[in-house]
């Protein structure tokens, strides 16, 4: 069973559709994101059902992901892996208002070493969200 290693809940002065289709220019998440070293989405063309990718994280290296929920503009989900763990990403939106949205960050670890590397995993992540946030909410809004 998977346990949450990180959880973030953020306000964006965007409306729903917008704070989507913003987060979605995951190529872009460099911009934002100071951990994140670069980000190539497969297929080409927008973030959908059949995206796969890999974003190269300082400090913790290459990472791949599959999308493993799309439902457009409320969530999307993406799972990758580290050795012996399985790792889910769950990106939701939520109205706050005419032009607000709360988004919620779940990533949560599952497998044979899940429990071993779950406090690290979350620790690293953890601070690296913590800093990205205030710079997507200012990203979002320009």
């Amino acid at each position: 069973m998977a346990k949450v290693a990180v959880r973030r809940s953020f306000e964006v002065v965007a409306p729903v559709d917008d704070a989507w289709r913003r987060l979605a220019e995951v190529e872009r998440w460099p911009e934002w994101a100071p951990h994140i070293r670069s980000v190539t989405v497969s297929p080409n063309g927008p973030l959908g059902p059949s995206s796969s990718g890999v974003l190269h994280v300082r400090r913790l290296g290459r990472t791949t992901f599959r999308m493993s929920a799309w439902e457009p503009p409320r969530r999307w989900e993406w799972a990758g892996s580290l050795p012996g763990a399985r790792v889910t990403y769950d990106h939701r939106f939520e109205a706050s208002g005419d032009e607000a949205t709360t988004m919620t960050w779940t990533v949560s670890l599952e497998g044979s070493l899940a429990s071993l590397i779950r406090p690290v995993f979350a620790r690293v992540y953890g601070r690296n969200v913590d800093r990205a946030i205030p710079r997507l909410q200012t990203w979002i809004r320009t």
